[in-house]
């Protein structure tokens, strides 16, 4: 198998061949035939998360085909398009777990930050946390779903039913929620970064009402807001646009400090609150919805030997949608 890894954080991905190998019990080992290049991913190789493990393969927006099934894996098999998202496994017997939250496990590990992820041509997973794609036949774009997909329907669940519902900073998560909002009848007003019209114009293709830079108003208040850029400036601007008693979900893993505002911003029952993983439940609900809900992903491919500068694209705002690493 060839592999791009990082073998030190701040440095870019190294190329490397390695041996395959054989799943253990409860595991598969996949072919990956795509991996999009998620956000975190830029966390975990500029050392934004904390205990990073290294050297680590990042990627974490897996979609491939099981190749081999180790002892004890019954519900999928060889041949089977599976989708392996962050989460990668948890300890099913804290507080956390048994209570539903396993989220927020306390002993859990993740897909390209804790265990080797899908910038290679193969990853071996917890078959218990990989999800059955049957029925999607376009790996390059599905991967997205599997991660700005399910961390961008989690959100929208906690942001709550709000009508009028404001989207800060319009990547890839934000380019697929936006098209869930319509599909559920709600008016989307997109933010972006300030005199980005290449995002403004494609969220307005994708159905958004408004679309301009975060420092902006929008032209109503809204009901709620998600914040998917890591800028903790964003949370007194989105506090600023949503109404008494609306809420702010800031769905990312790592952002900038939140600066000093005042009491008032908060005032008068608004919440601000963070998402944090995803759960199997999440995956089961988002795959099964994205179909019907007619989501189309917008994707820029790059050979797995390109890891590093679709990273670099991603980090300068340079793409409209997702990266997607090809094998």
């Amino acid at each position: 198998m060839k592999a791009m890894v990082l073998t030190a954080i701040g440095k870019p991905l190294e190329l490397q061949h390695r041996t395959d190998t054989e799943p253990g019990p409860g595991e598969i080992r996949v072919r990956v035939e795509a991996c999009a290049v998620c956000r975190t991913d830029l966390h975990v190789v500029d050392g934004e998360l904390p205990k990073p493990m290294v050297p680590i393969v990042p990627g974490h927006e897996i979609v491939g085909i099981v190749e081999n099934v180790g002892r004890g894996t019954t519900a999928l098999q060889r041949g089977d398009r599976v989708g392996i998202p962050w989460l990668g496994h948890t300890c099913g017997c804290c507080a956390y777990c048994l209570s539903g939250q396993e989220n927020l496990c306390d002993q859990p590990a993740f897909t390209g930050y804790t265990r080797d992820g899908g910038f290679a041509s193969h990853v071996t997973a917890d078959a218990s946390y990989a999800f059955s794609l049957k029925g999607f036949s376009d790996p390059v774009a599905a991967a997205p779903l599997m991660c700005a997909g399910l961390i961008g329907w989690r959100s929208l669940r906690m942001a709550g039913e709000g009508h009028r519902i404001g989207l800060y900073g319009f990547g890839a998560a934000a380019h697929i929620i936006a098209q869930v909002c319509r599909w559920q009848e709600r008016e989307v007003y997109a933010f972006t970064r300030e005199g980005d019209v290449a995002a403004q114009n494609h969220a307005r293709d994708l159905g958004a009402v408004w679309a301009g830079s975060s420092n902006q108003r929008p032209p109503k208040m809204l009901d709620c807001a998600i914040i998917f850029a890591p800028v903790g400036s964003l949370v007194p601007a989105a506090l600023v646009a949503v109404r008494k008693g609306g809420r702010v979900v800031c769905g990312g893993i790592h952002m900038s400090d939140i600066p000093a505002m005042p009491y008032r911003l908060l005032w008068e029952e608004r919440q601000l609150v963070s998402v944090a993983n995803l759960t199997r439940r999440d995956a089961v609900e988002f795959l099964d919805l994205a179909p019907r809900a007619g989501i189309r992903t917008t994707t820029t491919p790059y050979a797995l030997e390109k890891a590093n500068e679709a990273l670099n694209d991603l980090r300068s705002g340079r793409l409209q949608g997702a990266a997607v690493l090809i094998p």
